[in-house]
């Protein structure tokens, strides 16, 4: 199992101190690949892609519209 994390590194320049799950580019448990994009997260003005770590099924964690932390976990890959 693979956790898909907000990199921390989004936050360099921001004044906030969160985020949010802008929306799902896939279904939950719909099969992923690495590298694929599978959400946007709005961290100010700025969206962000964020890809899958690995190959296999996504299970989403963190539904869309919800606030997330540097580092929280969005979703897992099984």
């Amino acid at each position: 199992m693979r956790d898909i994390k907000v990199d921390s590194a989004l936050w360099r320049s921001s004044l906030l101190p969160e985020g949010i799950v802008e929306r799902w580019l896939v279904a939950d448990g719909a099969q992923v690949t690495t590298g694929a994009p599978v959400a946007a997260v709005r961290i100010e003005d700025a969206l962000h892609e964020i890809t899958a770590p690995a190959d296999g099924v996504l299970t989403i964690r963190a539904k869309a519209n919800a606030v997330v932390d540097p580092g929280s976990v969005l979703a897992e890959i099984r």
